[in-house]
């Protein structure tokens, strides 16, 4: 059975994005970007809600091309475009690099991507998270914490019907006071 990790930036308030989406908040040093590209490199399977698909998509694919393009950008484009990913959208879109579109129910998708062999998943998108979350599908709860207060927004955590209980099983530190914390769900 795969393991399914939900991973993102996060702002010390709880929020992934403000209202409008900007992300500007959350730039991450060059050990902060070489961290994810690292998760981006060992993980087997990506799931991405629509936003945040639209968001990578338009940038990644060609990202290594830019000028000025820095040797761990072009290493990231690269594992990202190789990374088998999945994208849950209720209307139908073109999707490539690697990716097959869902428009169906998310939930029972990817509760048949778990109970597959294979390696790691990890799942984007704070709305397509809380459908996984309320449904207890998620194994891991990785925060990189962001020390900024953007007021509102969309936020990490979903709204639950219970409480889930968590192990801490890792900190890191990061420039700029950013610091990882990586939980494990009690099943």
């Amino acid at each position: 059975m795969r393991t399914l990790t939900f991973a993102m930036n996060v702002s010390l308030d709880g929020y992934v994005a403000t209202p409008d989406g900007d992300l500007g908040w959350s730039a991450p040093s060059h050990e902060l970007f070489q961290w994810w590209s690292d998760r981006v490199g060992a993980t087997e399977l990506s799931l991405y809600g629509r936003r945040l698909w639209e968001d990578m998509s338009s940038h990644w694919p060609t990202a290594d091309q830019s000028p000025g393009a820095t040797p761990a950008h072009r290493e990231y484009a690269r594992r990202w475009r190789a990374m088998p990913k999945v994208v849950f959208s209720s209307t139908s879109r073109p999707v490539d690099w690697n990716t097959r579109l869902v428009t169906g129910d998310a939930v029972s998708e990817i509760r048949r991507l778990k109970g597959e062999d294979g390696g790691p998943m990890e799942i984007g998108g704070a709305t397509l998270a809380a459908a996984a979350m309320r449904a207890g599908l998620i194994d891991e709860y990785v925060l990189v914490t962001v020390p900024v207060l953007v007021g509102e927004g969309k936020p990490f955590f979903a709204a639950l019907d219970s409480w889930v209980n968590l192990d801490l099983v890792g900190t890191r530190t990061f420039p700029g006071g950013v610091l990882m914390t990586r939980y494990v769900a009690r099943h």
